[in-house]
């Protein structure tokens, strides 16, 4: 079958860090499908999420504004049905909309449904006219199609134990009465075998999708997989892989200075508390990421199964092959795990294309914000532009032509922000607009020595919050709810 109109596959695995790729030059890390994709495609080596966690990131990519516009500065709030998105102007344009797998897009902590295909209205709103959603790792109370496939087989119960164990969101995701009861760099193999673990579930389901696709519209499928987010569980067999292999080690695990960092210490200090930190040793880091790349080689066994079931229906010549992340991961940088702070680890994402029949590899070191993706994907449908996109399509960079490249990217989450240009990184406070943090990118790529305190270091500063940050705050932040590191700041000043 073929269609005139191209389809569009889009993978989105959850945490996956830019630079833990056999084609992004790690050869520790074993992913022959996304190597072979970067082989006939573009890769973008300098992509930054709008903002390193979940909510934010995603709200983000489906609406093509910046975190201070449409108030998901945290995973405590969601974007409205009635928001402009992507997938409503590839809809809109004759496509066949697809979601499979997690989509973190609305706040499900209190949900009173009896199973989660109950909210598929709730995406359908946004755009997706087929759902088959499922969740994260840390399963909730509601089931899911992947906790239907577990109770199925006897499986659920010993995996939701597992999964209470390592679980440190606590209730409504803030922290309180966790169940957390191991340290979050702990790797030990989930209980369920390699065929029933979540990211080959999802694998087989989105191969299945595939194969009987037989609609006449072209399709848009977005494949959201649970992992590499933690917990660090990659089941044993898949761990075997990486027995014999010299997993990679960070760049630097000196731990942040927090003085002088004003409110975002409170920051940085919570996720050094998050990671076990001060227990985190050199094998600690060495196991997490060992089991950490074991999922990421799961997900791209996944995406070489997607590959095979494209060109085996004929439709691989047809298809344009997006995979990326929402976001990234510390993975022992610093001596953190998880995400939040505005490290390069834990914003900069992969970013692979292979369109039609392929291309000739190509890598793109320029900056590109991850809201550019979905301003491609409406570019190759034909669709229509949405209010309020700051996405700039990549088509012609993709298509060996010479656009512009952007200047700054911006990354926002909990009232902070990094302002990134090509040589320098400059981490604010939203609210207060103030400096927290400096980095020279280019004498020091490990984020290791913040220049803020240095006096040579003023007129940077002086430049980079007159010229960038004022002007981009020129529009004040959403903040539908408070932050918890302001200090009160956004109550005192909103009644003033």
């Amino acid at each position: 079958m073929t269609t005139a109109a191209p389809n569009i596959l889009l993978v989105m695995s959850d945490q996956h860090r830019a630079d833990m790729m056999g084609c992004a030059g790690d050869p520790s890390v074993l992913t022959p499908s996304l190597d072979a994709l970067a082989s006939e495609g573009v890769r973008f080596s300098r992509v930054s999420c709008q903002g390193p966690l979940c909510m934010p990131s995603r709200a983000s990519f489906m609406t093509e504004r910046y975190v201070r516009d449409h108030g998901v500065y945290t995973n405590w709030a969601e974007i409205p049905e009635d928001s402009p998105t992507y997938a409503k102007a590839l809809r809109e344009a004759g496509y066949h909309t697809s979601l499979l797998g997690k989509a973190h897009l609305y706040l499900d902590e209190k949900l009173t449904v009896s199973h989660i295909d109950d909210m598929a209205g709730r995406l359908e709103a946004l755009g997706f006219a087929e759902v088959f959603e499922t969740g994260d790792k840390f399963v909730s109370k509601i089931p899911s199609r992947y906790t239907d496939f577990l109770a199925e087989r006897h499986l659920l119960e010993s995996y939701q134990k597992h999964i209470a164990d390592r679980s440190y969101q606590g209730e409504n995701e803030d922290g309180q009465n966790a169940t957390k009861c191991v340290p979050m760099w702990d790797s030990t193999p989930t209980p369920l075998p390699l065929e029933a673990y979540v990211d080959t579930w999802h694998g087989l389901e989105a191969v299945s999708w595939i194969e009987r696709y037989d609609r006449a519209e072209p399709f848009f499928l977005f494949v959201g997989f649970p992992g590499p987010h933690d917990p660090w569980d990659a089941p044993e067999e898949a761990v075997r892989r990486y027995r014999d292999v010299d997993i990679s080690m960070p760049r630097s695990t000196r731990r942040p200075t927090v003085e002088g960092t004003g409110r975002y210490s409170a920051l940085l200090n919570s996720f050094l508390w998050v990671s076990d930190s001060d227990t985190m040793t050199e094998d600690a880091i060495r196991g997490m990421r060992r089991s950490y790349a074991a999922d990421i080689s799961v997900i791209d066994s996944a995406v070489g199964a997607m590959i095979d079931a494209l060109e085996g229906k004929g439709l691989l010549d047809n298809t344009w092959v997006f995979y990326t992340s929402d976001h990234g991961e510390m993975a022992g940088n610093h001596g953190l795990m998880s995400k939040c702070v505005l490290y390069e680890p834990a914003v900069r994402v992969p970013l692979i294309v292979r369109p039609p029949g392929g291309c000739p590899t190509r890598v793109v070191d320029s900056l590109v914000e991850h809201l550019d993706v979905p301003a491609s994907l409406r570019e190759i449908a034909g669709a229509a532009d949405i209010p309020g996109s700051e996405g700039r399509s990549l088509l012609s960079t993709i298509n060996g032509g010479s656009a512009e490249p952007r200047t700054l990217t911006v990354s926002e989450n909990w009232g902070f922000a990094a302002f990134e240009t090509d040589r320098y990184k400059l981490v604010v406070d939203e609210d207060a607009v103030a400096p927290c943090q400096l980095f020279d990118l280019h004498e020091d790529p490990a984020e290791d020595h913040d220049l803020l305190p240095d006096p040579l270091s003023a007129a940077v500063v002086d430049e980079l919050m007159e010229t960038r940050v004022r002007p981009f705050f020129r529009t004040g932040p959403a903040r539908p709810h408070p932050s918890l590191f302001t200090g009160g700041y956004d109550e005192q000043h909103s009644s003033s």
